[in-house]
């Protein structure tokens, strides 16, 4: 963490899944910093939470402003800083290998993205969502789940590539048999690249599939499971910190954040009242 005034970097890395390759994120606020020149192996995926950015990239001069997404291509050089002297800017960016945005999207080639400055407020908040949570609880499987799909949905809505169609024979069955894995494996559970391989699809796909049938992303149907096992744990009189491991979650600060999602309550107000009925 650079700490200067308001001048702050903090950079983040979060797994794909069980093994996976590795993404990072970035999260920023600059008063008066300007980047040199450089480039990225990866795409470039910003969202300007704050004041304004002026980035040089491909001969012209890109204005961000709050809301707004940035893609930058692999490769190009670019530079970025405040768009005046008395703003400073914000953003939250990833740095997403090219084949992320591939999936779902037909030719084979890098997606192509015409303009670097994107208007899409819904998919905005979602991958400033997305990155804030991943962030503060880098789950391997909750990584795997929300960002590839929220990349593909970028490459899909606003790239030159054609999209893949939406619809995944055998969706219901391939569910099932996703949903039957990530029970089995609880603590540990497959990537979703690796269940992708083992069906003969592509994580997008497999992701699709998931989604339509079951409502909600492999994560969250996980951490729902998770939560139910974890009532389980708790009524036996097991403590909440003892718990978090054996069902799977990071910690007990993410057993919490999940507790209270799917039933409104902490563990150890579930926990406590259940002891007190008794």
């Amino acid at each position: 963490m650079a700490d200067q005034g308001r001048e702050e970097a903090l950079w983040t890395r979060a797994r794909l899944g069980r093994r996976g390759p590795a993404l990072d994120l970035l999260t920023a606020r600059f008063d008066q910093h300007v980047y040199a020149p450089h480039a990225h192996d990866e795409y470039t995926v910003g969202v300007c939470v704050g004041g304004s950015e002026v980035i040089a990239y491909r001969g012209g001069r890109v204005h961000a402003g709050p809301g707004s997404i940035v893609v930058l291509a692999p490769g190009e050089i670019h530079t970025g800083g405040p768009a005046t002297t008395t703003d400073g800017y914000a953003y939250r960016a990833l740095y997403a290998a090219p084949d992320l945005l591939a999936d779902g999207v037909l030719g084979g080639g890098l997606p192509h993205f015409r303009d670097a400055l994107i208007d899409d407020p819904e998919l905005a908040a979602a991958l400033r969502r997305a990155h804030t949570e991943t962030t503060a609880c880098p789950d391997p499987l909750e990584a795997e789940s929300r960002l590839p799909w929220l990349l593909t949905a970028l490459a899909r809505r606003h790239s030159t590539a054609r999209a893949t169609r939406d619809t995944v024979p055998g969706a219901d069955g391939i569910a099932r048999q996703v949903r039957d894995r990530l029970a089995d494996e609880l603590t540990d559970p497959p990537s979703l690249s690796a269940l992708a391989t083992e069906l003969d699809l592509s994580r997008y796909q497999l992701l699709r599939a998931f989604r339509t049938s079951m409502g909600v992303p492999p994560y969250a149907w996980l951490a729902q499971h998770r939560v139910t096992r974890a009532r389980a744990l708790l009524e036996a009189g097991l403590r909440p910190a003892e718990v978090a491991g054996l069902v799977g979650f990071a910690d007990q600060a993410h057993l919490t954040r999940w507790f209270r999602r799917v039933l409104g309550v902490t563990p150890a107000a579930y926990r406590n009242s259940v002891q007190d009925a008794r």
